[in-house]
């Protein structure tokens, strides 16, 4: 199964749009903690019991820290039946790098 991926720029380009996105984040706690852009945090290890906490209308962008978890989690999805699903190519590394500095990188 292929999953979608939406680049750093692009993905901030549809946010200051006003896109209604919702952006799942599947990093651990500790690691949201560090540094995030907002997202909601559903580690990838309870995703499957948490489903019901997503907005299934949105599109959903999966935000990890370089992406491998990210695509997983929207694999899961999308074998979930949740059709408008993609993940941040590059994860929070990329976003550190291409749009906002400010945002650490561990």
């Amino acid at each position: 199964m292929s999953v979608q991926e939406i680049r750093a720029e692009e993905l901030k380009q549809r946010l200051d749009n006003g896109d209604k996105l919702f952006l799942l984040d599947v990093r651990d706690e500790y690691e949201y903690e560090i540094s995030n852009i907002g997202g909601q945090l559903i580690p990838l290890a309870e995703l499957p019991k948490r489903l019901s906490e997503l907005n299934g209308g949105l599109e959903i962008v999966t935000v990890c820290k370089m992406g491998p978890r990210g695509v997983k989690a929207a694999e899961l999805l999308q074998q979930k039946g949740f059709k408008n699903v993609s993940n941040l190519q590059g994860g929070i590394h990329a976003w550190s790098d291409r749009v906002d500095r400010k945002v650490r990188k561990y």
